[in-house]
């Protein structure tokens, strides 16, 4: 290996474990964990759910989470690059996952300019109206577009800064900070009169609920919850070094992303059920009901402001993630400047995504295939592409690349234990495409 090679695989890296984990932990922990795990947990069987969960992340989470940071540190590029550089015939799923980050961050940076009027709105009480406020403010065009630009801008700012000083250093204060901010959700809601049938809604087992449709749930939200299959884990992963410890990083990235997801059952679910509303109502419990809630509770408009602040965090945790996985292709596909990548990328994702931001107002009645932009956006990358990039970086482990090559880079030759390793093999091999076919045929309604 020549200096000037050598110089440029050790440039960028995360300056040690803890900046990975909050990293990848950010890219995972996003506003899914804040109102689509409390509400699955309430639907299928309280406490029971939460079993299954758990044993989900166990039997594939925390595999495919070392699974795709073996491809990252062993091929030490982007998605495509790490891929091509392991076997060149196989480019093509980095490219899919580069794709898949992209269209993912066009409809999700929508979200995020949402969350960032909602801070304003909840210190001036207007989003009390909940329904009415929110449609008001999704059906006004310039609103969209604006915060939608200041969601993506704040995205490539960070970016921008590079793996150290941008990624690393907001996803240390980030992550943190949004576990403190629900802590302090979690006190409020729990002490409100009428807050213990939330708490019971949340862990009372039920068995009974556990359908075989229950446990599909639980493995779609271990799948999507955890970022897998867009690209970013195997991009941060490239980032690692090789004396920072890949089973073990994958055990605190599940860890915290699990927390996270629990700890926001405690701060809503109470809440909801003391004021009465419906705790399965969806995307629209955190902007139409929570709100609402908000404005009800006795110093709400401060819970309210400080919620939306912490949603903001977990919203840009993941943002960044999707847009580090167009960018370091760029840069590595097109040897072009991090800085300019990041520019031009994130121009041409706001430009994809405008559409989407306009599918709830001036463009709500252009449809495709009975769907409007924003909600066709959302069906391609978690029906389609997320099942599809995790089955092919199954085969590609198991069956192209050899999960004893992929061993010897978790175990640096020998130097470090994985005494799972040959469980490990047999979950890529065999148990976890299945269980991610399953989900695919699930949630594309063939099955």
């Amino acid at each position: 290996m020549s200096k000037q090679t050598q110089k440029s695989s050790t440039k960028v890296q995360w300056s040690g474990s803890f900046g990975f984990i909050m990293a990848a932990a950010g890219s995972a922990v996003g506003m899914g964990n804040l109102w689509r795990f409390p509400m699955l947990v309430g639907e299928n069987g309280g406490g029971a759910f939460v079993l299954v969960y758990l044993l989900c992340i166990f039997l594939v989470g925390i595999p495919m989470i070392i699974a795709e940071v073996t491809i990252g540190r062993a091929g030490g590029k982007d998605a495509f690059g790490s891929y091509k550089a392991l076997n060149p015939k196989w480019g093509g799923v980095g490219v899919l996952a580069v794709i898949t980050s992209f269209i993912g961050l066009s409809y999700y940076a929508v979200l995020g300019g949402w969350v960032i009027r909602y801070i304003f709105a909840s210190a001036t009480g207007a989003s009390d109206q909940g329904a009415e406020f929110f449609s008001g403010f999704t059906s006004n065009t310039g609103s969209q577009i604006i915060y939608y630009i200041i969601f993506m801008a704040i995205t490539v700012l960070i970016v921008v800064r590079g793996v150290q000083k941008g990624i690393e250093s907001s996803c240390k204060v980030m992550m943190p900070l949004l576990v403190v901010c629900l802590l302090v959700i979690v006190v409020r809601s729990c002490t409100l009169q009428g807050a213990g049938a939330g708490i019971e809604f949340f862990l009372k087992p039920d068995f009974s609920k556990l359908t075989p449709g229950a446990f599909l749930a639980a493995l779609g939200q271990v799948f999507f919850s955890l970022s897998l299959g867009t690209g970013a884990t195997i991009t941060y992963g490239a980032y690692l070094g090789k004396d920072q410890k890949i089973v073990g990083s994958a055990g605190y990235i599940a860890f915290f992303d699990t927390l996270v997801a629990m700890i926001a059952g405690f701060a809503i679910l109470p809440a909801v059920f003391a004021f009465g509303f419906d705790p399965e109502s969806g995307p629209s419990l955190m902007f139409q009901t929570l709100p609402t809630v908000f404005g009800e509770m006795p110093g709400g408009r401060i819970f309210g402001i400080i919620f939306f602040i912490l949603v903001l965090f977990a919203a840009v945790s993941t943002s960044i993630a999707y847009l580090e996985v167009v960018v370091s292709f760029v840069v590595n596909t097109f040897h072009t400047a991090r800085a300019k990548a990041a520019v031009i990328s994130s121009i041409l994702i706001t430009l994809v995504g405008i559409p989407c931001a306009l599918s709830f107002g001036i463009w709500s009645d252009i449809k495709i295939g009975g769907k409007g932009f924003f909600d066709l956006a959302d069906y391609l990358v978690s029906n389609v592409s997320l099942p599809i990039g995790g089955i092919l970086a199954c085969i590609f482990i198991g069956w192209i690349w050899k999960t004893k090559s992929a061993v010897n880079e978790i175990t640096n030759n020998g130097k470090v234990s994985f005494r799972l390793a040959p469980v490990w093999s047999v979950l890529v091999k065999f148990v976890i495409p299945v269980l991610i076919f399953c989900i695919f045929i699930t949630s594309c309604g063939i099955f």
